[in-house]
């Protein structure tokens, strides 16, 4: 005796066989037929077995049928049943199957079990490729950098114009306050203790001591870091999701003059400009702390800070700058070229750039000081 909804080109209802009742799929089953309703005729099968047994025999079928036998599989599992799929067109096993595993397990093969040695030898070999891809870089850069020096590199006045108006204009007002809260900083750490030996004056000698040789090109290049240095790595890492550097290299222009040059030009020329701007704000943020804590005019302020600043501490923070200028705008533009291919690897570009930009200002600050300090000057 059949129970169900036959009133429909697809037809779905429940049939005694034997001692089983099996609900048969039959009919047409595509989008633009009418359909029962599954959890209706659900309902009508009462009590099921353990087993359940689902005959399939349908003329025509689309993605209609395929939801069908997954809401089936769904409904058996949570009432704790197993089906038995019979008749099913070909190729419609194979799709159910698909469609059972998670995409993530779909996507990611079985990685073969690696021994430590192997791991290791891995990771070595890694790294070696990345160094190779960093000299093959920086041999480049430096290559069409000699070539723009020259004249004779492929790159836009337009663009090295804009990239010059975003990295210096456009950075002003955060570099201007963050090198005031440093020298704001530096004058009341440094005044805590002076004022113990009746020293406070000296407090503009730390300040420009501290602002040109070190704090005012590290803070700058910080900022422009974050600023400058992820924009670069993401503008690139975007133009590589698009192909858009494939598009250039097809009609015959070399990214790196055309791309990488024009920023990195700009970045030598903004840098040492913003460091300037940060070291007189630097000590101006330290007069604030001198004149309104401990009575320093501004005539005995600037004299002492005139003073003690040597041509030699202003040219040291300078070359900092250049050197911070070049490491920010090779990494940035680094990382971007060699991003993946989707927003993803993007954001992991703009972040590995970041940190290493970061990592290499401290490092590379660090040993102009000591050899400085080995010099003697």
């Amino acid at each position: 005796m059949a129970t169900g909804i036959q009133d429909y080109k697809a037809g779905l209802h429940w049939q005694q066989d034997g001692q089983l009742s099996c609900l048969h799929v039959t009919g047409q089953w595509t989008l633009h037929e009418r359909k029962p309703d599954l959890l209706d005729i659900w309902r009508k099968g009462g009590r099921l077995p353990e087993q359940l047994c689902v005959k399939v025999a349908v003329e025509a079928w689309d993605s209609s049928l395929l939801a069908l036998l997954r809401r089936i599989q769904y409904l058996a599992y949570e009432a704790g049943i197993d089906v038995n799929l019979q008749g099913l067109p070909s190729g419609v096993e194979q799709m159910l199957q698909m469609a059972a595993i998670p995409s993530s397990q779909a996507q990611a093969p079985a990685q073969p079990h690696q021994g430590w040695v192997e791991r290791f030898g891995q990771g070595a070999l890694d790294i070696l490729a990345s160094i190779g891809r960093s000299c093959t870089f920086l041999g480049q850069v430096v290559l069409a950098l000699v070539a723009a020096i020259r004249g004779r590199a492929r790159m836009r006045g337009s663009d090295f114009w804009l990239a010059l108006q975003q990295s210096g204009p456009g950075a002003l007002p955060i570099v201007a306050l963050i090198a005031v809260l440093v020298g704001l900083i530096l004058a009341f750490v440094g005044a805590v203790q002076l004022e113990a030996f009746g020293a406070q004056i000296y407090i503009a000698n730390m300040v420009a001591i501290g602002m040109t040789r070190e704090m005012g090109a590290l803070m700058t290049a910080v900022i422009m870091a974050g600023r400058t240095g992820a924009a670069y790595a993401a503008e690139l890492g975007s133009m590589q999701a698009n192909e858009e550097i494939d598009a250039l290299q097809t009609f015959g222009f070399p990214p790196l003059e055309f791309l990488v040059i024009p920023r990195v030009l700009a970045l030598l020329v903004s840098m040492p400009i913003l460091t300037c701007f940060a070291d007189a704000l630097g000590i101006l943020g330290g007069f604030v702390i001198g004149w309104g804590m401990y009575d320093i005019s501004a005539v005995q302020y600037i004299n002492q800070s005139l003073e003690m600043v040597s041509s030699t501490d202003f040219f040291i923070g300078l070359f900092k700058s250049l050197v911070f200028a070049l490491l920010i705008g090779m990494i940035g533009c680094y990382y971007g070229l060699n991003s993946g291919r989707n927003a993803q690897a993007v954001g992991q570009a703009t972040t590995r750039a970041v940190v290493s930009i970061i990592v290499a200002l401290v490092v590379s600050d660090a040993l102009i000081t000591v050899l400085c300090t080995q010099l003697g000057i």
